[in-house]
C-alpha cells in the first residue's frame, strides 16, 4: 500500500500487505512486519525505489503468518475474544452497535472456516464494509457504516492484524 499526501506535508510512505482476490480484502499487516517512511526531502525517488525493495522483502513473513493463521483452529471462546477486541477497539466500551456474532458471520462460502485467517477475514470485512444490522445506543435500528477514510481504514486494518498475531502468538 502507497500513502503520499498532495503537497508534501507528510512522508511517502510504503506499508505492506495482503490481497485477497475472493473479495478484495485489503489487509493490512502490523508495523511488526516492515513499513517505509521516505520524506518529502532530497532524492526521493531513489528512497522510494529503495523502499519498495524493503517492502517487497516483508512478503515471506506475510505468507508465513497467513499460513500459521489458516493452520490454527479457534475455539469458539477464542473467535468470540478477538472479535470483542476488534469491536472494542472500533467503538469503545460503552456502546457497540453490533454484537460479536454478527461481525463473525461470513459473508462468502470461503470464509466459514474455523481457523484464525478465516475469523480474521470475516471480522475485517464486516468492521471494514459495514451494512450489519444493529442497535444504536438509543436502541434505534442502524446499520453499520463503510469505512471509507484511508486513514481510518490503514489503521483499523493494522489493529485487526495485531490483534489476530497477538492470538496467534498466544495460542502457539
Amino acid at each position: 500500500i502507497l500513502l503520499n499526501s498532495h503537497d508534501g506535508t507528510s512522508s511517502y510512505q510504503m506499508l505492506p500487505g495482503y490481497f485477497r482476490f475472493v473479495c478484495q480484502n485489503g489487509c493490512v499487516c502490523g508495523q511488526s512486519l516492515g513499513e517505509v517512511h521516505v520524506p518529502h526531502r532530497g532524492n526521493v525517488v531513489d528512497r522510494v525505489i529503495e523502499g519498495a525493495y524493503e517492502v517487497v522483502g516483508v512478503f515471506d513473513r506475510i505468507e508465513e503468518k497467513h499460513d500459521a493463521m489458516q493452520s490454527l483452529v479457534l475455539s469458539p471462546p477464542a473467535r468470540q475474544a478477538l472479535a470483542q477486541a476488534a469491536l472494542t477497539y472500533r467503538y469503545g466500551d460503552e456502546h457497540q452497535p453490533v454484537t460479536t456474532a454478527d461481525i463473525l458471520t461470513p459473508r462468502r462460502r470461503e470464509d466459514y472456516g474455523q481457523d484464525l485467517w478465516s475469523a480474521y477475514q470475516t471480522i475485517q470485512e464486516n468492521m471494514l464494509k459495514g451494512g450489519i444490522s444493529g442497535r444504536s445506543a438509543k436502541g434505534k435500528r442502524i446499520h453499520t457504516r463503510a469505512i471509507h477514510n484511508i486513514d481510518t481504514d490503514i489503521k483499523l486494518n493494522r489493529a485487526l492484524w495485531v490483534m489476530a498475531e497477538t492470538l496467534l502468538e498466544s495460542l502457539r
